[in-house]
């Protein structure tokens, strides 16, 4: 039986036109590699990694004492199949196609968990091959659907999550997702949703990316403007299907290996394989996206106004979460809510919209914004 790997990841929102245009090179392909959980603090990460948008990989010291670390995998290094068909046999999981392109993805089902691990079961049997294709199970709520399931703990660096700290709040949807296939499963190029900066644990097995840095996608567009399917794909070097190809950097490879967390910068484009997974898609309109913005503003103007109460901190809530990384990020994350706000107030399209609809109107909400941030900072 081979090594497949899970995943567990989730994604985060951040100002991406703020801090990941022009042209970006890591000098020789080189990703830092953080060893020590005792030596490596929020702040190292937040100066080294999340403000200059550089990718890195925490090592499986990070997550040695997540449940999936010790009751997903066997003492060889193998998914347990037996405790996740216990756990979760009943489930219905979202599953896609790997052998199948429709449109710029692969086609998806419905199936029952405990069908997807007798398919995985024979298709290692049967060599690697099946008549249904390489499936892959991507995109399951695992959390959502079972939050009594001790699976893992957010890692203080990725604890302000404003897109799950959103969902959460309005009960609708989440960013938390397990990915899980057998070796040769794979996604296709492309970026997290909103251009958001993502993190993606494995539980065991390996992981082969290739990441290009913000606005490299550009060279590897077509002639009409499309990005490619599959960016290891010979025709990528027909100039006149992509013209720009020659000027892309190469890409940034990192091999991730058991128990191991790698965090995918903003706007970075990206291709997955897994070699021998559980990791974390919608759109938005412009409504919820300001109604996005003051749940994130909101929870933070809470915290510097009232600070954190007894019944807050007792709990793994966001105010209890902001609270962890201090008042300064919090009066952090407002200055990027102003600068992402005062776009967004500016854009014709927002104009558009019946503004009377937006409660506070977004004068009021920028207004309330910079007074909180003023009143932080006296």
């Amino acid at each position: 039986m081979d090594r497949a790997t899970f995943a567990c990841s989730t994604a985060f929102f951040r100002d991406y036109n703020s801090s990941s245009q022009g042209a970006f090179c890591l000098p020789g392909g080189h990703v830092d590699f953080i060893e020590k959980v005792e030596s490596f603090s929020y702040s190292d990460f937040f100066r080294d990694y999340l403000i200059p948008n550089h990718p890195c990989i925490f090592s499986a010291k990070f997550t040695e004492d997540w449940g999936s670390r010790r009751n997903w995998v066997t003492w060889d290094g193998k998914p347990n199949f037996d405790h996740l068909l216990q756990k979760f046999g009943e489930a219905v999981v979202p599953v896609a196609n790997c052998d199948v392109k429709e449109y710029n993805s692969n086609p998806k089902e419905q199936l029952p968990f405990k069908e997807y691990i007798k398919y995985w079961k024979e298709y290692i049997k049967n060599g690697y091959r099946s008549s249904r294709g390489c499936l892959y199970l991507k995109d399951w709520h695992l959390s959502r659907a079972f939050p009594e399931q001790d699976v893992y703990t957010t890692p203080v660096y990725f604890s302000s999550d404003w897109l799950n700290e959103y969902w959460d709040a309005i009960a609708v949807d989440d960013y938390r997702f397990v990915y899980m296939g057998p070796k040769g499963s794979w996604t296709p190029f492309h970026a997290d949703v909103f251009r958001s900066y993502s993190w993606s644990a494995n539980i065991c097995g390996r992981k082969k990316w290739l990441l290009y840095p913000a606005g490299q996608e550009e060279y590897l567009k077509d002639r009409h403007g499309n990005l490619p399917f599959d960016v290891t794909a010979p025709n990528l070097q027909d100039r006149s299907v992509y013209p720009r190809y020659n000027q892309s950097q190469p890409p940034v490879e990192i091999v991730q290996e058991a128990g191991e967390i790698v965090f995918i910068p903003s706007g970075w484009h990206h291709q997955v394989y897994n070699l021998l997974i559980m990791k974390s898609c919608t759109g938005i309109d412009y409504k919820e996206f300001y109604n996005f913005l003051k749940v994130i503003a909101e929870n933070r103007i809470s915290v510097l106004e009232k600070g954190l109460d007894d019944e807050a901190s007792a709990k793994n809530t966001p105010k209890a979460a902001i609270s962890t990384l201090g008042m300064l990020h919090a009066v952090f994350d407002l200055k990027r809510t102003v600068k992402v706000l005062t776009s967004l107030s500016a854009n014709e399209d927002f104009k558009k919209l019946d503004l009377t609809s937006l409660s506070p109107p977004p004068e009021v909400l920028l207004h309330h914004l910079k007074a909180a941030i003023d009143t932080a900072l006296l």
